[in-house]
């Protein structure tokens, strides 16, 4: 064998199994395209139709809260943000982050916290009742004595 067939270039070897960081850039990539079309409905329906910005108060966020779409809406937004947002945090610390140990904390780090924020957030949206804590004066008492 002569010196320049072992010099010559390999092809790359692939792995078997699911390729995490193929399907990882590929979740930042669909995740950021619904993301934006999520958000820009999210602000044109709570700053452009109705009163506008001058109409976002407690009773607002408990009207929307009160309709499924709207809490899906934004549970669905909720959770690609926080997904993405950690996806794109575990990236950066793979690529700057020399020792595999911190490399490693700081990875299920990001994942408990994401995790944490992502169901408590759920929580929040789908057992938000504006009624609690409601005191016998004020407009949100009264409306939640009529209910």
């Amino acid at each position: 064998m002569n010196a320049s067939a072992l010099d010559a270039p390999r092809a790359p070897q692939r792995r078997k199994g699911s390729n995490f960081e193929k399907w990882g850039w590929l979740y930042m990539r669909v995740s950021g395209v619904l993301l934006v079309v999520l958000i820009f409905g999210h602000l044109f329906v709570n700053l452009m139709l109705g009163d506008g910005i001058s109409a976002l108060d407690f009773g607002f966020v408990a009207g929307k809260f009160a309709n499924p779409l709207w809490q899906w809406w934004d549970v669905l937004m909720l959770w690609l943000a926080f997904i993405h947002g950690a996806n794109g945090m575990r990236t950066i610390v793979n690529d700057y982050v020399l020792g595999a140990k911190a490399r490693t904390t700081l990875v299920w780090v990001i994942g408990i916290v994401a995790a944490l924020m992502i169901l408590l957030g759920t929580l929040v949206v789908f057992t938000f009742d504006p009624c609690i804590g409601a005191s016998a004066g004020g407009e949100i008492a009264a409306a939640c004595q009529a209910l």
